[in-house]
Formats: C-alpha cells, sequence, structure tokens
C-alpha cells in the first residue's frame, strides 16, 4: 500500500542514521514515530471538538445572565463589572499560536467544569486537588475574580473543576502514549490559524507564534491563580478584596464535592464568581476576536464532519497506516516526501531545482513502445502448438502473444488479443483462420479473467468470433475443428476437474452440446475427417470413442485387451484408411479398428468394441507427436530418445534421425513441403530441416525463470541467465542468439563492463562470474557468502563493480586490466535486508540502493564504503543509471494500493526521458522522468503471461527489453515517437511553468 505525508527537511533521519548499528532500532523507530503522528492528529480531533463547545458556551452566556438577573437582580451590577472591556473582560480571546489556549479556557469558564472529550466522545474525569508548583506559561491563563460583598449580598462562587489536558483522553480505551510530555505537531488542516495570524499583523498586534511543537500545560493550580492575581493587582486592574475573595472560592471549591458538576449546574445560594481569562499580551478587539473564535468553530465543524465521531476517526487513523491509498498530508515548500508501503516509512527529499512540488505536471511520455519481436516458444508443457500456413509462416505462440513467423523473409507479425496464456491453437480446413484458447487469469486486484476461445483470420489478424467466454472452468486445454462439414464446428475441452467436451457452431456462437469427459488429464482431441459426429480424446490411461447425435454424446472407451495398459496415450491421428493411430507413453503405436465384442470378457449381448488391432514399437520412451503426409506416410517424434522417424502407410519404417541433446525431446512436427519439417521441442526451441541435410534452430528461448538481464553498453547486443542455468546473449538486428552456455548454478543477474569486454554474471549460491563476450571464458571468479546475488553494477567509469547479496551486504572490488581482474575493495554494511536494486552516481564515488525492506540508503564509496546518515545531502546527486524502484524520481510508479513487492525493476532510459516498469501482473509500464507524484499517467503494454521480472533500454534507446518470469518469454519493443528535451529541463520547465498556473487535473 502506498501513501504519502509531507515531511519538514528539518526532521533527522532516524531511520537510516541507526540501521548501520542497531537494525532492529530502525523500525522501532519508524513505529513509535508513525504512532506518535498517528495520537497527534486524534489529540487535533479532540482539541476542535473543544473548540465547538465553547464556541456554545458562548452563545449560551446572554441567557444565562438573563437568568441570574431574574434570581437575584442585585448581579446585575456585578455581571456588569465582570463583562466591561477593560482588562478584566470575559472576552475569549483565542491565540493564534496555539491550539491548547481555547481547552485552556474552556477549563476556567464560569459556566462549566473543564471539558476535555476523550476519543469516545465522554466528559474527563475530576483531577486530583493535591497542589503543584506555580508555573507560568508565556500561554494563557485563567483568573477568578470575586467581586466583594456589596449592599449586604452573599456572593457564594459557583462551582469549579480544573483538568489537565491528556494525550490519552484523545485515543481509543486501551491505547497509552509513551513518554510523559506529547508534542503537538502543526498539521495540516489547520490553515485559519494561519489566516488569524496575518490578521493579528496587519492590526498591529506582536503575537509571537509558537513552534511547529508547543508543549501541553500542566494544569492551573491555586497557586498558580494567586500569583496572577497579584500581578493583576499591581496593574490596578482588579481590588485587593478580589484578590482574597478569589482565593477563598478556590479553596472553597476545591473542597466541596458538590462543586464537581456539569456544564450547566443549576445556580447554587446567589451570585458565582466569574473566572475572566488573562493572557501575557494586551487583550485586542472584541469585535476581531469574536471573527478569529467564528473562524476555529468553523474549522473545528469542517474536522468533526470528515469523521462521525472520534471514537471512530481514532480507528481510521490506526488503520490508516496501512490502509491501501490513505494520504494524510500535503506538500509545502522546503519538505520532503514520505511514502508509506506495508505500513514502512519512506522518506525521499524534494531535488533543490524543483520549486513547487504540488505543481509538478506529470504527463505520459511522447514515446510509445510497439512489439518488434517475441523470443522462445512454449513447448515444455504444451502439445500440438505448431502449424505452417501457405502464407510461408510458422504459427506458434508463447506468453500471451501467438507469432506468425515467416521462415524465409524472418519476420514476425503478432496476434495479441489474448488476456492471458494461450494454451492451444488449432488450425482451420481452409488453412486461413485460426482457433486459440487460453487460460483463466486473474487482474491486479486479483479478480479472474475468464478463459475463452478466440476464432481470428491469420491473414489480416482480425478476430471473427469469440466463443465460451465465461463458460471454461480454469483455462481451454485442447480444441479442434470439424474436417467433414468444412470446419462448421469447434470441440473444446477446458481444464475444470470433470474436464468438461463441448461443441460449438462456429457461425452463431452457441453450444451445440456439452458432456463431462473424465477427472484424468486429457491430451488431444479430434473429429473424424470423414464424420463430424465421431469425436476422440485421449489423456491419462484412457482414449474414449464419441458419437454424437441430437445434441447428445455417448462413450465407449478403448480396450486394451491382452496389450498393456500405459499410463499415457499422448497423441493419436487418423490414417488414410479410418483407422486410429496413438501413441503413448511406452514407446508404441497401437492401431485401433473396430471389432465384434468378446461375448466371454463383456458378456452377452455386448455390441461392437474399438479395439488395438496392431502394436508397433517405435521409440525408447514416449511417443509425444504424431503427424501424417500426403500419400499416407506417418512420422512419428520421440522423448528419450529424441528421434524423429518417416514411416511408410503400413508403419515400415523409412528415414530416421536424431536432433541434437540441447534441444531436448520433440513435442510437435508440422509438415512444410513433404520434405521440409519443422519441429518444436521440449527446450522451447523449433528446428527447421530434412533428413538428409539435418535441422538447425530458427527459434530459442528459455525454458525456466529468467531474472538476470543486461544490455551492452555500445552495440545492439544483450544477455539473459534464468534458473534454466543457461546464460545466452542475444542480437537485436538480427533477432538470433548468438551463443549460450550452460552453468552449475543458475543465474539471477548480470551486468556489462562499461569497456564492453566483459560481462559479470551473478549466481545462486553468492558466487559470481566474469566472462568474455567472444571466447565465451571465464576470466574471473570469485564468491561472496552463501546467499543468493540479487545485482551486479559496474561504476560508469568501469573501475569498481558492486555485488549485491541476499545477505544484507553491498561487495565492492577494484576492476583493473580492462575487466579481467578484481580486488576486493569493501564492504557496506547497513541494511537490515536483502539488496534488491543499486545504482552508481555519475562521478562514481557514490552508491544508492533499495532493500527488501523498503530501504533507500546512500553509501560513499570513495570515503571507505561510507554509510551516508544524512540522507538529504544525496536528493541533488545524479545517477548514472536508475534502476532503483524506491527514490523520489520514480515515486509516482507505484500504483494506488501496492504492496511493495508489484514492481519487480525499473529501468531509466539513458536519454534519462522516460522510464520502463516491470510488474507483478505482467504488464510493462512507460512513465515520463522523472516522475514525482502518485497516480503518474503512463503507457501500459500486454504480452507476458507472468510476472515481468525484468526490463531494460538499448545502450541507444532505440528498443526496451522486458523479461517475464514463468512464461520464460523474452519480448524486444521498438520505441517509437518522442523529442529531444532533456529530462532537467523539463523538470526545471515544469516547475517553472507551474508557479503561474495551475496544474489541471491529472487523468
Amino acid at each position: 500500500m502506498c501513501v504519502l505525508r509531507a515531511e519538514g527537511t528539518h526532521r533527522d533521519d532516524v531511520s537510516a542514521d541507526s540501521s548501520a548499528e542497531f537494525p532492529d532500532r530502525a523500525s522501532m523507530m519508524e513505529v513509535r514515530l508513525q504512532a506518535q503522528e498517528d495520537e497527534i492528529t486524534l489529540l487535533k480531533a479532540s482539541l476542535a471538538d473543544a473548540l465547538r463547545r465553547i464556541r456554545l458556551h458562548d452563545q449560551l452566556l446572554p441567557l444565562l445572565k438573563q437568568q441570574l438577573i431574574a434570581v437575584n437582580p442585585g448581579a446585575a451590577r456585578v455581571l456588569n463589572q465582570v463583562f466591561c472591556s477593560d482588562g478584566c473582560t470575559s472576552s475569549r480571546k483565542l491565540s493564534s499560536s496555539s491550539a491548547v489556549d481555547g481547552i485552556r479556557h474552556a477549563a476556567t469558564s464560569q459556566l462549566s467544569d473543564s471539558i476535555v472529550s476523550n476519543a469516545n466522545g465522554h466528559i474527563g474525569s475530576s483531577v486530583s486537588t493535591e497542589p503543584r508548583p506555580v508555573t507560568l506559561d508565556r500561554s494563557t491563563q485563567t483568573d477568578p475574580v470575586h467581586r466583594g460583598q456589596e449592599a449586604g449580598q452573599d456572593m457564594v462562587p459557583l462551582a469549579r473543576c480544573v483538568q489537565s489536558l491528556n494525550l490519552e483522553d484523545a485515543l481509543p480505551p486501551g491505547q497509552h502514549v509513551a513518554g510523559t510530555r506529547a508534542k503537538l505537531h502543526r498539521t495540516p488542516g489547520m490553515e485559519e490559524e494561519d489566516e488569524e495570524q496575518e490578521e493579528d499583523e496587519e492590526g498591529g498586534e506582536q503575537e509571537k507564534e509558537l513552534s511547529r511543537t508547543s508543549s501541553l500545560e500542566e494544569p492551573i493550580q491555586p497557586t498558580t491563580i494567586r500569583g496572577i492575581q497579584r500581578e493583576d493587582y499591581q496593574d490596578g486592574s482588579c481590588s485587593p478584596e478580589e484578590v482574597g475573595s478569589a482565593s477563598a472560592s478556590v479553596r472553597t471549591s476545591d473542597h466541596n464535592p458538590r462543586s464537581r458538576c456539569g456544564p450547566l449546574a443549576p445556580i447554587q445560594e446567589g451570585i458565582k464568581a466569574p473566572l475572566v481569562r488573562r493572557n501575557s499580551e494586551k487583550l485586542g478587539n472584541p469585535e476581531r476576536q469574536r471573527k478569529r473564535l467564528d473562524k476555529k468553530a468553523m474549522s473545528s465543524a469542517n474536522l468533526l464532519t470528515r469523521s462521525p465521531s472520534l471514537e471512530n476517526r481514532a480507528k481510521e487513523l490506526i488503520a490508516g497506516a496501512g490502509s491501501p491509498g490513505s494520504r494524510r498530508a500535503t506538500y509545502s515548500q522546503g519538505q520532503s516526501i514520505k511514502m508509506f508501503i506495508r505500513g514502512r516509512p519512506i522518506t525521499m527529499y524534494i531535488p533543490s531545482n524543483i520549486q513547487n512540488y504540488e505543481d509538478l505536471k506529470m504527463e505520459p511520455p511522447s514515446e510509445r513502445l510497439q512489439l518488434d519481436w517475441v523470443y522462445g516458444y512454449r513447448g515444455r508443457d504444451c502439445r500440438a502448438n505448431l502449424y505452417f500456413l501457405p502464407t510461408g509462416e510458422a504459427v506458434y505462440f508463447i506468453a500471451c502473444v501467438i507469432v506468425l513467423y515467416h521462415i524465409n523473409n524472418r519476420t514476425q507479425r503478432h496476434y495479441r488479443k489474448h488476456t492471458d496464456c494461450v494454451r492451444c491453437l488449432t488450425l482451420h480446413p481452409d488453412k486461413v483462420r485460426v482457433a486459440s484458447g487460453q487460460t483463466a487469469g486473474v487482474d491486479k486486484d486479483g479478480k479472474p479473467l475468464q478463459p475463452c476461445v478466440l476464432i481470428w483470420d491469420s491473414t489480416s489478424l482480425v478476430t471473427l468470433q469469440q466463443i465460451g467466454l465465461g463458460t471454461f472452468q480454469r483455462g481451454v486445454g485442447s480444441v479442434a475443428f470439424s474436417f467433414a462439414d468444412s470446419g462448421a464446428f469447434l470441440c473444446v475441452i477446458d481444464d475444470s476437474n470433470e474436464h468438461m467436451l463441448s461443441v460449438w457452431d462456429c457461425n452463431k456462437c452457441i453450444k451445440y452440446a456439452e458432456v463431462k469427459s473424465t477427472n484424468e488429464a486429457v491430451f488431444a482431441v479430434e473429429f473424424n475427417p470423414s464424420d463430424s459426429t465421431n469425436i476422440i480424446t485421449c489423456g491419462k490411461s484412457h482414449v474414449y470413442f464419441w458419437t454424437l447425435n441430437a445434441g447428445q454424446f455417448t462413450k465407449k472407451q478403448g480396450i486394451f485387451g491382452k496389450y498393456k495398459k500405459p499410463k499415457f496415450i499422448q497423441c493419436f491421428v487418423f490414417s488414410l484408411t479410418g483407422d486410429v493411430l496413438t501413441g503413448d507413453s511406452e514407446g508404441n503405436i497401437m492401431t485401433w479398428g473396430k471389432s465384434a465384442a468378446d461375448i466371454k470378457t463383456l458378456g452377452k449381448g455386448a455390441k461392437e468394441t474399438l479395439q488395438i488391432t496392431r502394436q508397433t514399437r517405435a521409440h525408447e520412451g514416449s511417443v509425444f507427436t504424431l503427424c501424417t503426409l500426403q500419400g499416407g506416410a506417418l512420422l512419428s517424434g520421440g522423448g528419450k530418445d529424441r528421434k524423429i522417424i518417416r514411416w511408410s502407410a503400413d508403419l515400415a519404417p523409412e528415414r530416421e534421425c536424431e536432433i541434437p541433446e540441447k534441444f531436448g525431446a520433440v513435442r510437435t512436427i508440422a509438415d512444410v513441403d513433404g520434405e521440409e519439417l519443422l519441429v518444436g521441442t521440449t527446450r522451447n526451441a523449433i528446428l527447421r530441416g530434412t533428413f538428409s541435410d539435418g535441422f538447425v534452430a530458427i527459434v530459442q528461448g528459455h525454458v525456466d525463470e529468467m531474472w538476470g538481464l543486461a544490455t551492452h553498453p555500445s552495440q545492439n547486443i544483450f544477455l539473459t541467465c534464468g534458473h534454466d542455468r543457461q546464460v545466452c546473449l542475444w542480437k537485436t538486428e538480427e533477432h538470433k542468439l548468438d551463443w549460450c552456455i550452460s552453468l552449475e548454478e543458475y543465474g539471477l543477474c548480470a551486468d556489462f563492463c562499461p569497456n564492453g569486454s566483459v560481462v559479470s554474471v551473478g549466481l545462486s549460491t553468492g558466487r559470481w562470474m566474469v566472462l568474455d563476450l567472444l571466447t565465451m571464458e571465464v576470466v574471473s571468479e570469485s564468491i561472496d557468502g552463501n546467499e543468493q546475488l540479487s545485482v551486479m553494477r559496474y561504476s560508469p567509469d568501469g573501475s569498481f563493480l558492486a555485488v549485491g547479496s541476499h545477505d544484507n551486504f553491498i561487495y565492492i572490488y577494484n576492476v583493473t586490466e580492462s575487466g579481467r581482474r578484481y580486488s576486493r575493495f569493501g564492504k557496506c554494511n547497513g541494511h537490515s535486508s536483502f539488496i534488491t536494486h543499486l545504482d552508481w552516481s555519475k562521478d562514481g564515488k557514490y552508491i544508492m540502493s533499495n532493500s527488501g525492506d523498503y530501504e533507500i540508503l546512500y553509501w560513499d564509496i570513495a570515503a571507505g564504503c561510507k554509510l551516508l546518515r544524512n540522507r538529504f545531502e544525496s536528493k541533488d546527486r545524479e545517477w548514472a543509471s536508475y534502476t532503483c524502484v524506491l527514490g523520489f524520481h520514480v515515486m509516482g510508479v507505484w500504483l494506488e494500493g501496492s504492496d511493495g513487492t508489484d514492481i519487480n525493476a525499473l529501468c531509466r532510459s539513458h536519454s534519462e526521458r522516460m522510464v520502463a516498469v516491470a510488474d507483478d501482473f505482467c504488464k510493462v509500464h512507460l512513465f515520463q522522468y522523472p516522475c514525482p507524484k502518485p497516480k503518474a499517467p503512463s503507457h501500459k503494454y500486454e504480452g507476458h503471461g507472468s510476472h515481468v521480472t525484468n526490463v531494460c533500454f538499448t545502450h541507444s534507446d532505440s528498443h526496451l527489453l522486458s523479461m517475464g518470469g514463468k512464461d520464460t518469454c523474452i519480448l524486444q519493443w521498438k520505441v517509437v515517437g518522442g523529442g529531444a528535451v532533456d529530462s532537467r529541463e523539463r523538470l526545471a520547465s515544469t516547475s517553472s511553468a507551474s508557479t503561474s498556473s495551475p496544474e489541471p487535473a491529472a487523468s
């Protein structure tokens, strides 16, 4: 979750200062700071409620005065003296420098007890009468003024109770304040006070404003009041008799149990002594005081309107620290921005070149991305997903993209209408239309995305029909067009537990029939080429023959009889004679035909069955695919033996070849012209070739999750590594793999040396190695700790290498001999969690780093890997690269409600105009750089079917590379559009222009 807060630059950077020596203390201080800020906001609500009560009492004063005169007409003279404006007036003057004064005035009003509302809105309890030392505060005090016994009337003061303002009163039950004295910080929402201060200055009043923090005052004691009265007597504003009677009034109040009364208690035996409010400065114009009081009442009313009760407000604030999208502060000039992720505050200081942060205008970048090339193929877990089109294109899929690759021209087109990973593919009998099914995914809010089948034109890439949206569960596993009726029907098997088999009318997009097939895995489905009412499915331990009649299915199970029942029936095809040929996990090709029922086995009255008529030993291990050729010949692809065998029509072997081991087993075969073949393999490669000339790879990719990505500093090449233990070097212009080596451990990160001759790769065991790009040899290797490495980063001049590890350290190495010799320089020790990202400054002296617990730390490498405790000093530093996901310049890339792991990587372009972001929801975003404001607009691009693990621009910013995690897909995007405005110029111009015109609402 993401929350913003404005923070003054004067505040000490506690987190960075303490994390080096006391890792646990840093988080404790942050939590304590957050709790105190919540308590302050609660106190603000309590103060506002008290101000509202004060205004209510002021409105009741005239009525009460009339009641006093009606009870005792002699009180009129006393009231006239009390309410005069000669210096002992009871007009309440609320100091603009302290909201506590309003509470102090309410505490000593002649109308009520001290009223301080706690968090649930109840009246505070009475206080102890134990004496305390005299305290003369610069703020306001109250003075009880008791007029002498005039005209023989006995004067009995009204009861009064004085209560101190405790912070606990404003908190929910069970929550206590740490420490003995709380600080009241100036918070947003009290702008009225600033306006009142300006009025005082214009009127000539010289009120000294309190600082941003003012201590809560001690309760007023009788000794304090007597001290004030003596001071009052010296001024001549009160008589000595009044002083004495006032002290007596206090003693009477302290010892009279009936004095603890409510705000509208009845009059007791005559007239009470009014309490006059005193200020340390001269009282101003009563009319001005009244206006200021009205403003404060309005301010408190607005605050209380936002929360119906103080109790609810307390609950909101306590939960607000972890609630998504709750912003509780505004910006003022000279302050930092605080961002909360999962309740942890992250302070980011505003650079000096930004004059007015609030008025910065965020716009999407003028540049855009176009999908240029897709690296990889999904063969490891999908079947029958490679076809050859009459246009000379091979059609296959990976992630959410269906690729149409022209095998001669080496060009690609892409069908991108699927919203999640494509799982199956089939070709219409007209060789133009294609049907493809996808899996059910979830969006960024966790809501499921419904799977469906799309029928589209392979020439124009236009979607023709959408089949079964909202009908299929989990995903679509297999699809097939009918042949006998020119593809009028489509058969679909979904991924539900029952693997529902359904037949759809392609023209009307309506379901014709549906039935539960089996609880076991289903691998393939096909219509009988000569009869669209016959459908066959196969999978784990079964082959079913279905007959469709009048919308109803009947099922017959294939009988293995005397033959061993295999664990898996992997594939099947129809021969020219109408027989069904299946390939199984035992390496056999079975021929199925109709035969009379075996009465001895199945009983009397049994109907004809489909049984195995012939078994042909084909491969060692599984038979993964079967493909029929023109003329009746058959091709089979093996798993363990990696062989492709050509069979005659009567299943006599004719030719065979073996594909290289590095490509894996044969997954599927597509016929090009009867001689040339396309072969999809289990290691995500597509081969092209013939039996006589052999096969070469035309498509290659990784076979497991990828994380490491680096682009060359001067050439159009990039390097990838992942959990498949492969390190691959790719050429962006030729769109092909240059070389690939296998490692003993899997690689997680990489970076090119600035001279471009070597590349370093970080592994999962703490070991890292340096490879020569030309010879692919290891020129250097080392090990740092025993945990995985997460980031490798050379300094701009190539003299240092920084290695970020999951053991919380950053290891620094001296680099000599053009990147071929490394010696330990130092170690950065200060993070309390594993290192996630780091960047070097342009002068190569400093490092900025992020960690798994959302820290932003800065290091002085030239000074011996010293932690810079004052992060404010680094706010204007320029960085050679920007890959840290946490920082002021990229704060806007975080979506509202983010939990801290939603962004896996980002990369700033070399032109410093844009920043690309890889998120956890299969999306690539392109933002303007810098983007320091929340909800920054961006361009969003789909294509990946898994979390995007990394992004990186090429050296000239002509292309962007993005890597998927589990989808093993690399997408190459072409950067189009854009001008030549530098990011610093854009930021400066935006900041200066914003001072004269307000920012429009961001879309």
